[in-house]
């Protein structure tokens, strides 16, 4: 873990962009869970924007997340994120959630950030941070974003209920949000 580096990405990570795809395809095949397929040019247009960070050790990718504006950047998706295997339970997926969140407040100070999950160990994180779970109808009514979720095994779960649930839980961080006491 010593030598391993998070930084937004940027245009020399684009090469990474397949084996992220990779990497989150044998995820969601072991977990028997659905995610959102993105392709590698969907990636490494991320990069490019400087809009994900990675986790490199060795010249090898080892972690991902990224960030999308929805609904007029009201809201802010923190996506995407995927540790390689020999990194699991290490802490690492903490560092990329944190670096991811900290790039979405700094780009986006204003917006609501949301992650959707069906990982625990996000969850966990994603509470660490300060975010709470919400029905999906806090979440963006971008049509767009709700599209993304084609690709993951569950989208007729979600599609069935007018995209009011699925088996994802959707987490929200608003930055006006202050809890009663």
């Amino acid at each position: 873990m010593n030598n391993i580096i998070i930084c937004q990405a940027n245009c020399n990570h684009v090469k990474y962009a397949e084996k992220i795809c990779e990497m989150v395809y044998i995820s969601a095949q072991e977990r028997g869970t659905g995610i959102a397929n993105r392709t590698p040019g969907y990636i490494a247009k991320k990069m490019i924007e400087g809009k994900a960070v990675v986790a490199i050790e060795n010249d090898e990718i080892v972690g991902f997340s990224y960030i999308e504006t929805w609904s007029d950047k009201q809201f802010v998706a923190n996506s995407g994120l995927i540790v390689a295997h020999a990194y699991r339970h290490s802490g690492l997926a903490r560092k990329i959630k944190r670096a991811v969140f900290a790039l979405s407040r700094e780009y986006y100070p204003k917006a609501k950030i949301f992650s959707i999950t069906t990982g625990p160990a996000v969850m966990k994180i994603n509470y660490e941070l300060g975010f709470r779970p919400v029905p999906f109808v806090e979440l963006t009514d971008d049509k767009e974003f709700w599209d993304g979720c084609k690709g993951c095994k569950n989208y007729d779960i979600l599609d069935r209920n007018d995209r009011k649930m699925c088996l994802c839980t959707a987490l929200l961080y608003d930055p006006e949000y202050k809890p009663k006491k």
